[in-house]
């Protein structure tokens, strides 16, 4: 069964919009991940940046109180966080590229470049039975280096597939990437998570990707959320999701 992991950044940025530098505001991601929970999400995740921008560090401690899945925490591999994440010992870290005037994640990691680095990240972070993915774009460089690393997921940026989609040859294209980065991907031993862009439009399109073992999506929940209740936005993509077939 494909799994949904919820991310609830977004539900950060809107309380950060009006209450930032307090102890408390509404909404509370929190008691979003609670209520993402409840609706039969799979995982929550949440990504702790170094500018606090949206999930702030008290978020992050309640989240790994609170929650009954697994939480998921997206990071920067720098010192400040990863000592966090050895702390906190969410049930997997999925480490990602950070640039302070993006928006959101814009791309994934160049692990070819920076292997070694992350190698010892990831061992440290397995030392301390914390699952690690790494955020790729899906090239076969950046896949077999993730297999160097030894990391035990990969999760593919979909972000270009999503930006491509009402472009048939375009979004052919990148579909054609996703499929063989998977397939490259289960072959070296990695499991496939995927994530960036992905809404309750394209997945059907991108169900033609095979191994894949969770999604995480956030901008697209949240958005719904505010016609529908977050309850039934999260209802209505497990049931998109119930059409994959590995």
């Amino acid at each position: 069964m494909l799994k949904l992991g919820v991310n609830i950044d977004h539900v950060a940025t809107l309380r950060e919009a009006r209450y930032r530098g307090r102890e408390r505001g509404e909404p509370d991601p929190v008691e979003a991940a609670l209520i993402c929970e409840a609706a039969g999400a799979h995982g929550i995740t949440a990504h702790l940046r170094e500018d606090r921008r949206h999930i702030q560090d008290r978020d992050v401690w309640k989240l790994r109180e609170v929650i009954k899945t697994r939480l998921n925490l997206e990071m920067a591999n720098t010192p400040e966080i990863v000592a966090i994440a050895l702390k906190l010992e969410p049930g997997i870290v999925c480490l990602v590229p950070e640039r302070r005037q993006e928006i959101t994640t814009e791309g994934g990691l160049d692990v070819a470049r920076q292997w070694l680095a992350l190698r010892d990240t990831r061992q440290r972070l397995n030392d301390a039975g914390i699952d690690v993915s790494l955020f790729i774009a899906p090239d076969p460089v950046q896949v077999e280096a993730a297999a160097r690393v030894g990391s035990q997921f990969v999760e593919l940026h979909t972000g270009a597939f999503a930006e491509h989609f009402n472009r048939k040859r375009e979004r052919q294209e990148e579909l054609d990437r996703l499929l063989a980065a998977a397939q490259q991907a289960h072959a070296a031993g990695l499991r496939v998570n995927a994530g960036h862009g992905l809404n309750y439009q394209n997945l059907g399109v991108l169900f033609q990707v095979p191994h894949l073992v969770e999604l995480n999506i956030g901008h697209s929940i949240i958005s719904r959320s505010i016609t529908v209740g977050l309850a039934t936005a999260v209802r209505e993509m497990l049931v998109l999701l119930e059409a994959y077939l590995a």
